[in-house]
């Protein structure tokens, strides 16, 4: 595992070219400074500053720095108008349900969340307040989540935008409540689950409305380095973003089986226990850097998918999946570390039944290290009865004392570098301990319905929550030892070679919508889009350079496991060695593309 010095970037980002002028600005003072200028020629009923804010901003604290530097004549808060919390609770209860981990996704539109006649009322305020303003007094602030509800259209419209990683934080730090609540300080998972099913899935309707004309938008990531820049920067950079390829912020997260791989690779604290998850690539969760002349605004990065989404999906999977990011790329650590818990993932028409989601999690493991001794469990033993395996699950979980035996009904694997183990939806799976797994998956990736977890405590001191209902519900009770190996172990097919490079398909099932590719290579090596969404990972190799042969793009330099995003627009893109790793010439990326029926890409 001895690698040399990490290059794992961190913090990577996009450049936004082409702007004339200074297009944002640092700091609170700056900031007011440039609402002020932007206020300035505007009279009368204009002169009214909108700010919309996704859930999660630190209201308070938010709404003083704003009220220091605009000085408003007048501020009115659009939460006033939301319904009372028993009516919203009401409302949301078959969405939210009392499970602690699952709910449904939200069809409620944000306006729904509101009180009209409440609303209304706010209006006339509002008009009121503008029309009795003095030319030399402040504007009227119209703050919060539906603020543009209130606000007239002309109004001066700042979008204050959260990536979800940050949210959680502040969720886990008892900072912030979910809409139309007072649970700020309540368990955080319960908050978690509450925003992933119902506030961010309104909040992200109301964004697609309010961001493609807001003036301005404001990076509350870092509340002590508040961040501005122009509407016009930000559509600009997610433009740009979605014609080159580009990498979104990673982030990372202990677990109660976590490992130790990723403090060197990945160059994490040495200090802290274990790194378990790294969230690599899911564009829902991870945020996106634009460098927007000399300040690095933090946006999530689902406004890409939101705003660009046939340049950067491809029209195939925009009218297949809308305004989705259909593919995952993530870590999972057990170097040195334990067993993931025993799982299996719902069927398609479980997860649409139980859960709103119209697709649903199939996956794969693919190997970027092992220990010694390193396996998988995937699938059931030729031998297995379900009763006696069900009843022995419900007994380890009714029961501390009567452990659950995986070995007894699930086939154990011996894992080794670069092996690649495919998990269709209803597979009974887990990554034992000693792997270093690159996860490719689909993107529900909340859906993992726990059956066993050999007994253990979470991070909390608590057991981590189980769904054996759910689980023994979607186990496919036919995908046994033989049919496993056959189908779901290294299904390796040669597709082509060339000068320097060969390629072959590694997956995924056929029962699953994405195609994986993987390329060894000693030159380099051409790719196409085909008009479709590429994801990719530098699987060996220290450093390599993706371009463009017509220059559409600059240079664009990867590292080792790091994954990278090639947009559908790119089309013709090559990969170029740069840097192997010690002890090895070759070098190999893994590609992830969802099937369209072209065989051969």
């Amino acid at each position: 595992m001895t690698r040399g010095t990490s290059n794992y970037e961190k913090k990577p980002s996009v450049t936004v070219t082409g702007l004339s002028e200074t297009s944002a600005w640092q700091g609170w003072d700056a900031i007011g400074q440039t609402l002020q200028q932007a206020l300035a020629h505007r009279t009368g009923a204009s002169r009214v500053v909108a700010v919309e804010c996704y859930p999660g901003v630190l209201d308070r604290e938010l709404l003083a720095a704003l009220r220091r530097v605009l000085d408003p004549a007048t501020v009115i808060e659009s939460a006033d108008a939301l319904l009372p919390g028993s009516a919203l609770e009401a409302m949301l209860g078959r969405d939210v349900t009392n499970d602690p981990v699952f709910g449904r996704l939200t069809h409620r539109q944000p306006e729904e969340l509101f009180d009209e006649l409440a609303l209304e009322s706010l209006r006339q305020n509002m008009i009121t307040s503008a029309r009795s303003a003095s030319p030399s007094s402040g504007p009227v602030l119209v703050y919060g989540f539906g603020a543009t509800f209130v606000a007239p259209a002309d109004a001066l419209l700042v979008y204050a935008d959260m990536a979800r990683w940050e949210i959680q934080m502040r969720m886990r730090r008892g900072q912030v409540s979910n809409l139309g609540t007072a649970n700020a300080g309540s368990k955080w998972s319960l908050q978690y689950k509450r925003a992933f099913f119902v506030d961010w899935r309104v909040a992200d309707r109301l964004k697609k409305k309010v961001m493609p004309r807001c003036d301005f938008l404001l990076d509350t990531n870092d509340h002590d380095v508040p961040k501005l820049a122009t509407g016009t920067a930000i559509r600009a950079g997610l433009t740009q973003a979605a014609h080159r390829p580009f990498r979104v912020v990673p982030f990372f997260d202990p677990a109660p089986w976590g490992g130790q791989w990723m403090k060197d690779v990945c160059d994490l604290d040495r200090s802290t226990k274990n790194y378990g998850w790294c969230f690599d690539c899911v564009p829902e969760e991870n945020s996106l850097l634009l460098d927007v002349g000399n300040v690095t605004l933090e946006i999530p990065s689902i406004n890409a998918v939101f705003f660009e989404p046939d340049a950067l999906l491809g029209e195939s999977i925009r009218s297949r999946f809308g305004t989705e990011f259909p593919i995952r790329f993530d870590f999972l650590d057990t170097i040195d570390g334990g067993h993931l818990s025993f799982q299996v993932h719902p069927l398609t028409e479980y997860i649409q039944d139980h859960f709103g989601m119209h697709y649903t999690q199939d996956e794969s493991y693919y190997m970027l290290d092992a220990q010694e001794g390193a396996c998988v469990y995937l699938g059931l033993k030729e031998d297995v009865d379900p009763h006696a395996m069900a009843s022995e699950l419900r007994a380890a979980q009714n029961d501390a004392s009567k452990p659950f035996d995986a070995d007894r009904h699930a086939n154990r694997w011996p894992a080794k570098k670069h092996d690649h183990f495919l998990i269709p939806a209803g597979t009974v799976h887990c990554s034992g301990k000693g792997a270093m797994v690159l996860e490719i998956s689909a993107t529900p990736y909340i859906f993992t319905f726990k059956m066993w977890d050999w007994g253990r405590l979470g991070l909390d001191g608590k057991p981590r929550p189980v769904h054996l209902d759910h689980g023994l519900a979607n186990v496919q009770w036919n995908r046994r030892t033989d049919w496993t190996k056959a189908n779901l172990i290294n299904a390796l097919t040669p597709i082509a070679q060339g000068p320097g490079w060969r390629e072959e398909r590694t997956g995924l099932h056929s029962a699953e919508f994405i195609e994986t590719r993987r390329h060894w290579f000693t030159k380099s090596v051409e790719h196409h889009t085909h008009g479709t969404l590429n994801v990719l990972n530098l699987v060996q190799g220290r450093s390599a350079l993706v371009q463009s042969p017509s220059g559409a793009f600059e240079p664009f330099e990867v590292h080792y496991a790091e994954t990278f995003i090639v947009p559908a627009s790119v089309g013709a893109y090559t990969i170029t060695p740069i840097e192997p790793e010690p002890g090895s010439t070759e070098f190999a990326t893994l590609k992830a593309f969802v099937r369209d029926g072209i065989g051969s890409r």
